[in-house]
């Protein structure tokens, strides 16, 4: 009678631990997309966007988002509700953040309701990998740092001039500015012209150095898009009605 609730038992113990092992094995990814974005092409559309209560953007490319992801094209998400996004956290990095990450969404926000967003959904699932709140924020921002796309690509003479150029020039412009093969994602202007709108870079899961990517997002753009203007003579309109905010 004992031996067997013993056996019984073992044999719960086991697969109780093998099950653990594999939800752990879930949990943690492969890679990261560091993903940023034009804020001339965000804002150049039907939709339009808001300015943060901080004020206008710079005229360079911002960040979107550091997205955890698996080598099979999937990825996790809102990995632990019990984390919640805590601003005291990164009172340090928010100046940087302002310039580096702001919100385009409307209404116009303080930009926190974005950085909430983003750490729920893609930061907790950093945790897998030891990076806390802090850590994420910080490596996201010196991430930027490294690689400057805007000047790369007018060192190869494409400008947010309102101009169109071949998608494979931006391309190649990247890899040879920044030493890895960029994902490009569009969208389109109130006209229908399609537009540059991200670019995709991977980083490992220290989420320290760049890599390259195992997998690239699919591209929705054609063989030539436009890159917009943003700067003060672009004639973008900022919004002063509500809309949703556009986040990923």
């Amino acid at each position: 009678m004992k031996s067997s609730l013993s056996l019984s038992m073992f044999i719960k113990l086991f697969l109780l631990l093998a099950l653990l092992d594999i939800c752990v094995s879930k949990s943690v990814f492969d890679f990261f997309y560091f993903v940023q974005q034009w804020p001339g092409s965000y804002c150049d559309t039907k939709r339009s966007c808001c300015y943060p209560i901080t004020g206008k953007p710079a005229s360079n490319f911002s960040i979107h988002g550091l997205w955890p992801n698996y080598n099979n094209g999937s990825w996790p998400s809102d990995c632990n509700p019990k984390h919640p996004f805590n601003q005291s956290q990164i009172s340090d990095l928010v100046s940087r953040a302002q310039t580096s990450w702001p919100s385009l969404g409307c209404p116009s926000s303080n930009n926190i309701k974005f950085w909430k967003h983003e750490w729920s959904k893609h930061g907790t699932c950093s945790e897998s990998v030891g990076l806390d709140q802090h850590a994420y924020f910080q490596h996201t921002l010196d991430l930027k740092d490294q690689i400057d796309l805007l000047q790369i690509l007018q060192d190869a003479g494409i400008k947010p001039d309102g101009s169109f150029y071949n998608v494979s020039s931006i391309e190649e412009a990247i890899e040879k500015g920044s030493g890895y093969f960029p994902g490009i994602r569009c969208n389109f202007d109130a006209s229908r012209n399609s537009q540059l709108l991200e670019i995709y870079l991977c980083v490992d899961k220290s989420a320290t150095r760049f890599i390259d990517c195992p997998i690239l997002p699919h591209s929705n753009c054609p063989s030539q898009v436009e890159f917009p203007t943003f700067g003060a003579d672009s004639g973008i309109l900022q919004l002063a009605t509500p809309s949703s905010p556009n986040y990923i």
